[in-house]
């Protein structure tokens, strides 16, 4: 497809009347809405504006292109606009803008329409085209100019030869939000710099049709430098080891040469892909794996606002949240309400909504959240809700191939109506007839099991129950053992529920205590993140440990393991009993058995699972 097929005569204003760069968007948004391309105008305008929040589309030399994939567009589609007097628009140089396009991107855009507006992207880098732009009399002249330049472009790149081994070689990422226009122009910005310099530069597109001129192990091997500019997430770990530069998506576009100085000359860190900050990183695992620590991520704020609700609440007494106690106080009841009602009731439908978009991006999120809701509410717990992540999630990429064969006209209409209205409904249907029962049953033959185990030997139990905690960190075999403690507490039964705590709160203290007193087996984000993980420990969130479980789970599961079965054990033998079903430290004083015997068992469940971390873990290389 040509990049005039998405222009036309009536998306072109070749003397756009325009004071400012609200009256540019204003001005541009009227002509897509006016020449139909537009289901909602409002709502179009938003992501635009929302766009520009992100960061300048005035990418300068007097060029904008603001931009927006949403399903409030009809069709794919661009508008071109010609500023005589020139307008600010806070771009990258300064400079006013005179010509500006805006890119229309329906939410289930096909790849040949998001290839043929990312060509445009790369045609406004080259200033004979833009001088072609202002110099048009009329809309056929730039619909012809168009033509010309993109076979001009498409004639250059076949010519390309990118392996000329006298040269210094660079390898590059770019990304950007929408993946639809900064992505390429950094590229090609990075690649046009490279030709002056005499340096041979590949570039690694992560745009909205996916990975493009991928990266190999052979490139990876062989560059002088590497630079990653990306305003979302990439794939880093393949760079683990080597000098990595990087940066916003803009500085690319901004300062190629200065980054292919630098990357050429060796001035950046080596990074260390050991689970830091940096928003464009992330970690080799994909799959399974992705989905389920994206579901767990999205869940945690649910976990620690609604557990620390819930412990605040036993403050004011065990019983402070029921009118019919004696102990009822009003704003107990109100926090509890807040964190065991609705925070602690959200985190399966939740866990599972965040499965099923990281499988199928935004459309997979509501079927699996549905799916969510329904084995939360039919007692399939937590299991059920990650099988319902991912039923919901791979349902939704199979409406996707499904429906392929729909024209493009009725693009808009799949993720509005045919992904949501048929995901929902396939999903809650297996969950119903499939998933529930056996998953049901499943959870109450694990129970019944563990209580068995309660009526012959508490200190095992308690081993059990506390390694439980441990092993997934906060996965369905932690969300078990927590589950049958919840269940022997509605029977009074408060030992297990002690265990159970002592156990989850012993993998994120033994990392913190780990990072505490072997530093030099820790890289410094991750030293940083054991700060985090004495709160974390101290408040039963296990989840905390996530990170250094992922990072080395062979020398950190196992180590957890041993030092939560060591609490739970403890606690058992102390005779320690726990009325409330979270809490962590907060709820300490309401122990049945001595508090101070408790804590000790927390205290040497941590730091024998530390010390195994620390004497097992490899240093880490300077």
């Amino acid at each position: 497809m040509k990049i005039s097929e998405l222009l036309s005569k009536d998306t072109i204003r070749l003397d756009l009347k325009a004071k400012n760069k609200n009256e540019v968007i204003n001005g541009l948004v009227d002509v897509l809405n006016d020449a139909g391309k537009l289901f909602d105008k409002e709502t179009y305008k938003k992501e635009i504006l929302a766009r520009e929040n992100l960061s300048s589309t005035g990418i300068g030399e007097g060029i904008a292109i603001p931009h927006a994939k949403t399903n409030a567009v009809h069709s794919a589609a661009l508008a071109m606009g010609i500023i005589r007097s020139g307008v600010d628009y806070d771009s990258l140089d300064g400079a006013p803008v005179d010509i500006a396009f805006m890119i229309a991107a329906p939410e289930g855009a096909n790849n040949e329409h998001l290839e043929t507006l990312s060509r445009l992207s790369v045609l406004l880098m080259d200033p004979n085209f833009k001088k072609g732009l202002l110099s048009a009399k009329s809309e056929k002249e730039v619909l012809d100019l168009i033509d010309k330049f993109e076979k001009k472009d498409e004639d250059s790149l076949e010519e390309k030869d990118e392996t000329n081994e006298n040269n210094k070689y660079v390898i590059a990422v770019t990304a950007c939000p929408t993946g639809i226009a900064h992505t390429y122009m950094a590229a090609d910005a990075l690649k046009k710099k490279g030709e002056e310099m005499g340096v041979t530069v590949k570039v690694e597109t992560n745009g909205s049709t996916g990975v493009k001129n991928a990266i190999t192990k052979e490139d990876i091997d062989r560059a002088d430098g590497i630079i990653v500019a990306a305003d979302k997430q990439v794939e880093t770990a393949r760079f683990n080891g080597k000098k990595v530069i990087f940066v916003p998506v803009v500085q690319a576009m901004k300062k190629p040469e200065e980054l292919i100085n630098k990357a050429i000359n060796g001035e950046a860190k080596v990074y260390n892909n050991e689970g830091g900050s940096k928003g464009t990183e992330k970690t080799e695992r994909t799959g399974v794996y992705k989905h389920l620590m994206n579901g767990v991520s999205n869940m945690l704020p649910f976990v620690v606002g609604g557990g620390i609700l819930i412990a605040i609440s036993f403050m004011f007494g065990i019983h402070s949240a029921d009118p019919n106690s004696e102990q009822y106080n009003a704003f107990a009841h109100l926090i509890n309400q807040i964190g065991g009602g609705n925070a602690f009731f959200l985190m399966i439908p939740v866990l599972a909504g965040f499965i099923g978009q990281s499988i199928a991006d935004r459309p997979g999120f509501a079927p699996a959240m549905v799916g969510g809701l329904i084995a939360a509410n039919s007692g399939a717990g937590f299991l059920g809700g990650l099988i319902a992540g991912f039923l919901g999630g791979y349902i939704v990429l199979g409406l996707k191939k499904v429906f392929t064969f729909l024209p493009n006209s009725l693009e808009g209409l799949k993720p509005i109506l045919i992904y949501p209205l048929l995901g929902i409904f396939l999903t809650g249907a297996v969950m119903y007839t499939v998933v529930v029962g056996p998953v049901a049953s499943i959870m109450i033959w694990v129970q019944d099991f563990l209580n068995s185990m309660g009526t012959t030997n508490l200190v095992l139990l308690g081993v059990v129950l506390g390694g439980m905690m441990a092993i997934d960190m906060g996965g369905p075999i932690n969300k078990t053992a927590y589950t049958f403690g919840i269940a022997m507490l509605a029977s009074k039964n408060y030992f297990p529920q002690a265990a159970i705590m002592a156990g989850g709160m012993v993998p994120p203290l033994a990392t913190a205590l780990a990072t505490t007193f072997f530093k030099n087996k820790f890289t410094k984000d991750e030293r940083n993140a054991g700060k985090t993980n004495y709160v974390l420990g101290l408040s039963f969130i296990t989840e905390g440990a996530i990170p250094f479980a992922a990072a080395d789970p062979i020398r950190v599961i196992p180590a957890c393991v041993v030092g939560s079965a060591v609490a739970g054990g403890l606690s058992m033998l102390f005779k320690i009993g726990l009325p409330a079903p979270h809490g962590g430290i907060f709820v300490f004083p309401i122990v049945e058995g001595n508090p101070f015997l408790y804590l000790l068992a927390v205290v040497v469940g941590a730091i024998i699972a530390a010390a195994i971390m620390g004497f097992t873990k490899k240093k880490i290389e300077a």
